[in-house]
This record gives structure tokens, sequence and C-alpha cells, in this order.
């Protein structure tokens, strides 16, 4: 009577627990589980278990894909589990470990978020008659078994039942949560009260599961003897085809012949290639299958049927949707995309129009690799690239003639076929950087492939005949054009890509740089935030650079470490800012030396282009008693030392004073530091002059100004190069005057406002204007 009071008194047993709702799981009690929590009413329920004493309810959902579920879409039963552990995973998860304990039933939904509710706990009836159990026992122990030896699942030796069976209901329960069971069938154990009936339950499954086993095992032995009655076979015939070609060759022959002449016949082909072809077929008939040759004409056949003769892909004309996906794929770069609208305007006017053979021309970096793969997108055409630098075999581009062994066509005529259409776009990389050699002039074998003139006929030393190559859309790159062969610049319409200002390499970074190295990394724009002064510190203190290459490598480091250090604290996110940007950049490259205040004899700031973008440059004049030397130093090139002598000679002749003796009497000693590097050019022609004449007059300089521009003989200011370049270094120096030629001016309405604004930039035409204006009391020598 008093054991059946306490049970009574245990099942009345109810406590408020909080509730954890498990999607696709079952815990049992006596076992030790994990689950992952991620919903924030899950983490909440952890939390406030982990605040009492670790005690928590387990209940499984009905419907895994439901986010906030009600009572209704929870199972009645669970386990009464203790948190032993609990692990926090990237991406805000919590991995719990837990030790179930009892088993209960949910009376009553009390919260929501989190979930938490009254709990009743739930004995299991026993088995009385010890022989029914014994034989339990058995049952269970044989279906086990019979299961072990079907299902590599579970290990033998892992439930060992003589260890386990003292409490048989335990067992049952941690047999469960190693076989890999349904939840239906989790639950249906998990809920049943009665020990027998428990039994019962998982007899049924284990008989099921093992009949599953045995059809699986069945399958897989059936998929491999078809398997390896396949392969058997295959090799058989292979070495049936072997010897029946060694006893006659014309039987297969004959079949192989009739294969390609049907497929001659069917492709679209022009007729010369079609006669061709069939007439490479007759040969191939009269040749024994042994021969080399035999081999060399299935080949030449196979290129001949696999190039695109007439198959063209439909062009966009789509002149809004160009302009979006170039916009899209790039920032700026406005003339290259202008070009390509008015090449498609001209395809509405006429359809038939010839391809453009442009010349992307600009500094490493600013995108003239990429800008070519995004017209490909904007124009829907094919997109292939071959790169040119280095290269040095004529028979790259025009191929092998077939006498040669192992021949095949040039890399034209081989990227095409990789298009599979005869108007695709072409890339031709790198093609100031081609090379000649013994081996022939690339260069000169490129003239035929890029003449609108004569490419409608290119022909390849391998096919030997006539590919039409006018539809094709071909685009060159390269850094310089003054490397690039007269005769093959003539050929192509040359776009200048000048390098981008701060505020584009910034939009650049932006919307282009940022997320794509993020994607790499695996990581997401709020997880890792780069703040728009690191950018700005990027560009000014950690790159010089006409291009954004170099920025995209300074931004990669950046995320690399973040993730470093993302791992190696536990952190969930990242905020990089000014305040730690040298924990992720390290150390300043350059240094921003704005121009001193104080106006110095002899020294003149000027402007000068280089391959990755424009510098300043300070010149300096000494003048000493000696003999009318002049010593040039700074590793100066021969143009830049005719500048140096022009300027002097103009001064000479053009002050209003007799200088004859001065000139003679004194030495002239003209440097341009940072001695270790190259410098040549005319520009500088401007800043010498006034350098000298400042030193001449004994006058200071302006410190806050810069210029450029050739100077002749009278004085004349000439046009010069890359001024966009430099007007944007004179930026970076904190000029606040520029001399430009006069001839120059037009240049500056291509130019963006951010390029031109900060500054004032004055033209001129004649140097005396720079004297004038540049140097301290010019006026007073006039």
């Amino acid at each position: 009577m008093e054991k059946e009071k306490l049970g009574a008194d245990l099942e009345m047993e109810m406590e408020r627990l909080p509730i954890i709702a498990l999607r696709g799981q079952v815990i049992f009690p006596k076992t030790i589980s994990n689950f992952d929590a991620g919903r924030p009413m899950s983490i909440k329920a952890v939390e406030e278990a982990q605040k009492k004493d670790g005690k928590v309810f387990l209940l499984a959902q009905r419907q895994i894909d439901i986010e906030h579920p009600s009572q209704e879409d929870l199972y009645e039963v669970g386990t009464l589990a203790r948190i032993k552990q609990v692990i926090k995973l990237p991406g805000g998860l919590l991995r719990v470990l837990v030790e179930g304990e009892e088993r209960g039933q949910l009376m009553e939904l009390e919260e929501e978020n989190p979930l938490s509710g009254l709990i009743k706990t739930l004995p299991v009836k026993g088995i009385a008659d010890p022989l029914k159990k014994e034989a339990y026992q058995r049952l269970i122990e044989e279906d086990l078994n019979q299961y072990v030896t079907l299902s590599p699942r579970l290990l033998a030796g892992i439930l060992d039942p003589s260890l386990i069976f003292g409490n048989l209901e335990d067992f049952v329960e941690i047999a469960a949560n190693y076989l890999d069971l349904s939840t239906e069938d989790n639950m249906a154990l998990l809920a049943e009260q009665d020990l027998e009936k428990k039994l019962q339950v998982f007899h049924q499954i284990l008989v099921k599961e093992i009949q599953l086993a045995k059809i699986q095992q069945s399958i897989d032995y059936q998929v491999k003897e078809n398997m390896d009655k396949v392969q058997r076979e295959y090799f058989l015939n292979e070495q049936i085809k072997v010897i029946r070609q060694e006893l006659n060759g014309d039987e297969d022959g004959g079949d192989l012949v009739d294969e390609y002449r049907t497929r001659l016949q069917e492709k679209d082909l022009p007729q010369e290639v079609r006669d061709k072809g069939l007439k490479e077929l007759k040969k191939l008939q009269q040749i024994n299958p042994a021969s080399p040759e035999y081999t060399v004409l299935l080949n030449y056949l196979d290129w001949i049927l696999d190039l695109p003769w007439q198959e063209a892909s439909q062009d966009n004309t789509d002149l809004a949707l160009a302009r979006e996906i170039l916009n899209q794929d790039h920032y700026g770069l406005k003339d290259v995309k202008e070009r390509i609208l008015e090449f498609i305007a001209l395809q509405l006017a006429n359809p038939s129009a010839k391809g453009p053979i442009l010349c992307l021309v600009g500094q490493p970096g600013v995108g003239k690799t990429s800008i070519a793969a995004s017209i490909a997108r904007a124009l829907n055409k094919k997109y292939v690239r071959m790169s040119l630098g280095g290269l040095r075999d004529e028979a790259a581009i025009r191929g092998h003639r077939r006498t040669y062994v192992g021949a095949l066509p040039g890399q034209i005529i081989s990227l095409i076929k990789k298009a599979g259409t005869d108007n695709p776009l072409f890339l031709l990389d790198e093609i100031d950087k081609l090379s000649s050699s013994y081996q022939g002039d690339p260069a000169s074998a490129l003239l035929e492939v890029l003449d609108p003139e004569q490419n409608k006929s290119f022909s390849d030393h391998y096919l030997e005949l006539p590919f039409d190559l006018s539809k094709v859309f071909f685009i060159t790159t390269a850094n310089s054009v003054s490397t690039i062969p007269g005769p093959l610049r003539d050929r192509m319409e040359i776009l200048h890509l000048s390098g981008y200002t701060p505020y584009e390499k910034k939009e650049i970074a932006k919307r282009y740089l940022v997320p794509k190295l993020l994607k790499n990394a695996g990581l997401e724009e709020k997880t890792f935030k780069i703040s728009d002064a690191v950018i700005d510190s990027l560009i000014e203190f950690y790159t010089r650079e006409a291009g954004v290459r170099a920025l995209e490598k300074e931004l990669a480091k950046i995320i690399r470490r973040g993730l470093l250090k993302m791992n190696e604290e536990g952190l969930e996110k990242i905020s990089v800012s000014q305040r730690n940007l040298r924990d992720f950049a390290g150390q300043k490259k350059f240094l921003k030396n704005p121009p001193s205040q104080k106006n110095e004899v002899g020294l003149v700031t000027g402007l000068a282009w280089t391959p990755v973008g424009g510098v300043t440059l300070d010149v300096e004049v000494t003048i000493s008693q000696g003999k009318g030397k002049v010593l040039l130093t700074g590793k100066l090139g021969d143009v830049m030392k005719e500048s140096a002598m022009t300027a002097l000679t103009y001064l000479m002749t053009s002050l209003d004073r007799d200088l004859e003796d001065f000139r003679y009497s004194h030495d002239f000693h003209i440097h341009v530091p940072e001695g270790a590097v190259p410098k040549d050019g005319p520009s500088a022609g401007v800043t010498i002059t006034t350098a000298l004449y400042s030193a001449i007059l004994n006058k200071p300089v302006y410190r806050d100004i810069a210029m450029t521009g050739e100077v002749t003989l009278r004085g004349q200011v000439l046009a010069i190069g890359g001024l966009k370049e430099k007007l944007l270094a004179a930026q970076r120096a904190g000029i606040k005057r520029v001399f430009i030629p006069k001839e120059n001016e037009k240049d500056l309405l291509d130019f963006d406002e951010e390029v031109t604004k900060p500054l004032e930039i004055i033209g001129v035409k004649n140097v005396r204007e720079i004297l004038d204006l540049a140097v301290e009391g010019a006026h007073e020598n006039k």
C-alpha cells in the first residue's frame, strides 16, 4: 500500500520548466546527447535553465519547418534533462550538451518566448513476470545482433546486452538513441508507459529496420554485380574491336567514313569547306587505319566539323539594357562605355556592319581586361581571351602546317572553336608586350587578323581554308601605345583609360572590391564592416597607383587578418576603423608630405607621369663660381637632359640683361631627387626653367605651385600627356595652383569635377607667364 501511494504521489508531481522545441531530433532519458540551439526562443530557454539548476524539458516538433510552435505543434511527451555544457558557435548558435533524466508530459504551455510550461513526470509500468521479461530480453538481443550484422551503421559490441539488460527500460531507450530511427518511431517508444508494450513496439521497429537493411543490401549487391558485368563487357568489346581492326581495317573504317560523310553533308558549311572535307575523306578511305596519317586526317576532319563556320549568336541591341550591365560591372570608364553603346547603335542601323577593333590603353589595374568581359555580357556575345605577353612564336597565331608531327591550329582558330560562334568578343591581352624571335614575328601575323579589309578570309596554316573573322569583335589591351608596332597600331581605334580619382577608387572599393572579397572569404557585410574612412586611408597612405589592384590587395590583407582574429578570439563580428586600422593593415607605406611653407631659391615642384599614375617631382638648382659647367644628376634620361640645356639657353638669351660673363663664370648643378629612379621626358622643361631662373636671380619660388610643360628655345610651352594623372598627383601633394600648357586646356573639359575643382589651373603659352607668377619679385627684373 505504501509503494502504491508513493507511485501515485510521484505521478502527480509537476513543476514549471523552460522548454526547448527540437526539430527532427528526440532525446531519451538516461542518454547523453547534444543539439544546436539557434532560434531566439531556444537560446532564451537555455539561458533561463542555466540561471537555475540547468533543468530543461525537451520536446520534439511535429513539423520541423515551423519557427514559432504552439502547444498543438509539439508532441505531448518529452524528456526532462539537465544541461551539462554550452558552447558558443559562429553565427550565434549554441551547442548544448544534455543528460536525459526522466520522461515527462506537457500539461500546459504557459509562455511562448521563451517556451515554458507545467511538466508532469511519467513513470513506466514494469513487467512483473520474470519469465516474460527474460523472453523479451532474448528477443530484443536476437533482433539487435541480426541488425548489427546487416547494417554497418552500428558496430557490434557498442550495445552489449549483458551489460545493460539489468534495466530493460533504460536499455531500450539507449539502443534507440544509437539507431537512426524516424521521429515517429522514436516518439512511439518514448511515449509508451507500459514496458511490455514498449518492448513490443521496439521489436516491431527492429523487424522493420532489419527488412529494410536486407532490401538495401540486396539492391547494393545487384548494382555492383551489374557494374562488374558492364565493365567486363566493355573490355571484351574493346578487345574484339582491336582484333577486328588487325584482321580487316576496312570493315570499321567504312562505317567511320560514312559517319563523317553524313556529318559533312548535314552541317551548315561554306561550299569550299565542304568540298575540302569530302576530298580529305576520300583520302581517308584509301589509308590503312594503322598508318599515322589516318589519325592526322581524322583530327583535321574533326576540326572542320567542330568550327562554327556559319553559327552566330544573337547580339543584344537593347541600348538601355547594355548601359545598365556596363554600369553594374564597372564604375567610371565613361569613354569605353559610350563607344560600346555607339557600336550597338550602329548595329541597329546596319546589322551587317563589321565589328570594331578597339585598343584599350591604360596603366595596370584600371580595368582593361575586366571591362572586356563586361562588354561581352552587355552585347550577349561569347567571350574568349588570348594573352599575348611574351608571345614570340608566329605559329601561336597562324598554327602549324599539317606536315609537322602534332600540328594544331593557332590560338585564334582554337579559341573561335571554344567560343562556338563566329561572332564572339575576342580579347587580345597585353598586345604591347609581343616579342619576336627566329620563330617569326607574331605582331606581323596579327596584321591580317586585325585588318577589317583582310580578316574576312583569314587563313590558318593548319586548316588551309579561309575563315571569316570580320564578324568577330576584337578588343586589345596595352599599358603603352609607344611599344605597339606602327602598322598594328594603325589598324586599331585607341581608347585611353586614365587612372582613377580617389573618389572613383573609393566607390569601386565599396561597390565591387569589398563585397567580392567578403564573398570569397565566406563573410557577410554585416559581420565584417570596413568604414569609408579606412578606404580613404588605404588610398592615400597605403597605395600609389592609377588603378585599384594594390587597393584590392590591401583590402584582402585586412579581411584575412580579421578572419584570423575572429577565429583566435572567438569574435562574431569585426569592425575596421581608423582607430584600429594599423592592427589590420600595418604601418603606412606612404606619408603625405605637404609642401613646405617656406619659399626657397632654386626649388620647384614639377608634375610627372609614371606607369602607375602621376607623381610630383622636385627640381633643385644651385649655382656656384666656376667655368660654365652644367652638371645634371638624378639618373636623367637623354630627353630630360636636352630639356635642361634648352632651358638654360633660353634664359641666357632672353633675360633683359647681359649674362654671357655670368654664364661662363659659374657652374650650374641641376638635380632631381630620388636618384635611383630613372627619369625622362620633355614635360619637365618649364620646371627646370623656373628653377634656373630662381637661382640666377636668387629669388625664391612659391611652394604652393606645381607645373608641367615642354619648353622651346623661344620659351613656347608645348602640350604634354598624362594631364589627369598629374593633376591628381598635385592634389595628393597639397598643391594649390598648377601651370599647364594652353593647348592642354581643352583636355580639362573631359575631366570630372573632383579632378579640377580643388586646383587653380592656369594655362600658359610662354614660360615667361610662369616666371612672372611663380617667382617672388620676378616682375622687378623685366
